[in-house]
C-alpha cells in the first residue's frame, strides 16, 4: 500500500466520460456497454489495490426513470450511480462543494468545461488520458515488483530443495 499523503487522496472518476475516452473501453461499449462498465470497475479497483487511493466511480442515471442514487462497493472501490435527474457533474460539484477544500480530490473527466468547474471548488483535473497513464505506469510498476519477488522466491525453493535433496541423500546412507 502506498503511505499516508496517498491514502488522505481521493479519486473520482466520472464512469461514462472515462469509457467513452479510452479505446479500450470504447470498443467494448459498442458491443456490450454493460461490460464496458465492469471491465472499467476491474481496472479501477485493481488501480486501487496497488495505489492505496480511495476510488469512487460515479455513473449517471439521470435519465433512468423513478431511479434513486445508489452507492455500493466494488472490490474496494465506491461505486456511485446518480439519481434520476442528477448528472454525475452535479453529484461531483457537490462533492468537491464539501470536501474539496479539507481533502485533495481529483476528478479524472475529460469534459472540458466540467474540468474548469473542478479546478475553481477545490479539486485537480486529471484528463482521461493522464489517468489512462497513471494506471498503466502503476500497473507496470506492480508487475516488476511482482516478478522480482517471484524470482527471489525461485531462487529460495531452488536453495531449499538442493537442502531437502542432500539431507534425504545423506538419511538414505
Amino acid at each position: 500500500m502506498a503511505g499516508n499523503s496517498k491514502n488522505q487522496e481521493i479519486l473520482v472518476v466520472d464512469g461514462y466520460n472515462i469509457i467513452n475516452s479510452w479505446d479500450r473501453l470504447k470498443e467494448v461499449a459498442a458491443v456490450d456497454f454493460e461490460q464496458a462498465r465492469l471491465e472499467l470497475l476491474e481496472i479501477l479497483s485493481e488501480y486501487h489495490h496497488y495505489s492505496g487511493i480511495k476510488t469512487i466511480v460515479v455513473f449517471d442515471a439521470h435519465l433512468v426513470k423513478g431511479s434513486i442514487r445508489k452507492e455500493e462497493e466494488y472490490k474496494g472501490i465506491t461505486v456511485v450511480y446518480t439519481k434520476e435527474n442528477e448528472l454525475a457533474d452535479h453529484y461531483i460539484e457537490k462533492m468537491l462543494d464539501e470536501l474539496g477544500r479539507l481533502k485533495r480530490i481529483r476528478v479524472a473527466t475529460s469534459d472540458r468545461t466540467e474540468q474548469e468547474i473542478i479546478l475553481s471548488r477545490g479539486g485537480t483535473r486529471l484528463s482521461a488520458r493522464e489517468l489512462e497513464a497513471e494506471i498503466d505506469d502503476e500497473m507496470s510498476l506492480a508487475a516488476r515488483k511482482r516478478k522480482r519477488i517471484n524470482m527471489k522466491n525461485d531462487i529460495q525453493l531452488g536453495r531449499l530443495a538442493d537442502r531437502v535433496y542432500h539431507k534425504l541423500k545423506d538419511w538414505d546412507k
